[in-house]
């Protein structure tokens, strides 16, 4: 059995055991996927001081993220279809984040329903909400979350329209996927994927079809998700929708210091700096490039968060460094979901924990709240 050490090891096991359709569709992004290898290469050029002989015993990463005591300042990022890395794939995450005391963010599209995730949870997840033209489908949404006790709402505002992604439309990316032969032969050598797949009731969109006007079966839902996600979205829904919602709201998709001056004017209580892991514009800087600037722009009025590229602890502590209040990760999760299951997705959180913590050590500080860019060599960030 293969020793899991690093994020890369859940990433090539995953490789091995999702269909290709699916694994690609975590693992890619946008044109010439220069944002999305953009996100992970940036961090590797900010570098550590390391510092020695200073007392490390008692070391904590205990933080909070958007009012929410958090084991380490790391939240489940919120990823489309997360259910067909593995069979019931958002309930598996979500109770691997809750027994490690991380958020998870359930996305709109995922596989599992709002009420599923609920089911099998025992604390209250995140709820990321696409905002669409049927506003009523969107009104029950928000009703949905708050009646399965949801507590922040990650509005993501960078899918107004969708960036083009060539591997999703080569591959024909459909969830269930089509049963064409390619489709079939491939599906044939990941029986472990095939088996957890037989298992479950749980193979399409369950937040949107049986809940949406017109989405009643799986063949509807492609058209309705290119008529439904809306280019017209303003400040002013965001504004409807935090009070439509009253409780803690995350602006997810800000990568410019003036949206984030308009997020903190609409009252969010949180922004992430995203840009959507390189999946929608190609050529926009990296989520850690943008990430100074924002801090700068904002300072103390709204939680700054960031995601993209994170790919281990280290990266987590350098996002600190430079300001974020917490980081998400996406694609280390859904690897150890693909590769292991709930196992794998524990197995991911364990690994960006201890490099988090060591590299805090090495750094000469026992408390990941007093990270900062003190532990950064300058010139290098």
């Amino acid at each position: 059995m293969t020793t899991i050490t690093c994020i890369e090891d859940l990433r090539v096991l995953a490789q091995r055991r999702v269909p290709r359709m699916f694994y690609d569709y975590a693992d890619s992004g946008s044109w010439t996927e220069s944002t999305y290898r953009a996100n992970a290469d940036d961090f590797a050029r900010i570098k550590f001081r390391q510092r020695v002989a200073v007392n490390l015993e008692n070391r904590s990463t205990r933080s909070s993220m958007a009012g929410q005591e958090v084991a380490m300042p790391v939240a489940l990022a919120p990823t489309g279809l997360t259910g067909m890395q593995h069979a019931d794939g958002e309930i598996l995450a979500a109770r691997a984040a809750e027994k490690f005391g991380v958020p998870f963010t359930l996305s709109t599209m995922s596989i599992c329903s709002i009420e599923d995730v609920a089911a099998h949870t025992t604390k209250p997840f995140w709820f990321q909400l696409y905002v669409m033209k049927d506003r009523e489908f969107i009104n029950r949404l928000i009703d949905r979350a708050r009646a399965a006790r949801c507590s922040a709402l990650v509005l993501t505002l960078d899918l107004q329209v969708l960036g083009q992604r060539h591997k999703d439309i080569r591959n024909g990316l459909t969830a269930p996927p089509k049963m064409t032969i390619s489709n079939i032969i491939n599906m044939m050598s990941k029986p472990r994927w095939c088996m957890g797949m037989l298992g479950t009731r749980r193979h399409g969109f369950g937040n949107i079809v049986g809940h949406a006007s017109d989405v009643s079966d799986m063949s509807s839902l492609s058209a309705w998700t290119n008529q439904q996600f809306d280019p017209a979205l303003s400040w002013a829904d965001v504004e409807w929708i935090k009070q439509r919602w009253g409780g803690k709201l995350i602006i997810k998709g800000i990568m410019d210091a003036e949206d984030a001056r308009l997020a903190v004017e609409s009252g969010a209580d949180a922004l992430i700096v995203s840009n959507h892991g390189g999946r929608q514009l190609d050529g926009a800087q990296s989520s850690i490039e943008a990430l100074p600037a924002i801090v700068d722009a904002v300072g103390t009025q709204i939680e700054v968060h960031m995601d993209g590229g994170v790919r281990s602890g280290q990266d987590v502590i350098r996002a600190l460094a430079l300001g974020a209040r917490g980081v998400y990760v996406g694609r280390p999760f859904l690897y150890g979901l693909g590769a292991q299951g709930e196992a794998g997705v524990t197995r991911c959180l364990e690994i960006i924990h201890k490099e988090l913590d060591l590299t805090m050590a090495f750094c000469g500080l026992r408390d990941v709240q007093h990270v900062d860019k003190r532990i950064l060599l300058p010139g290098t960030f």
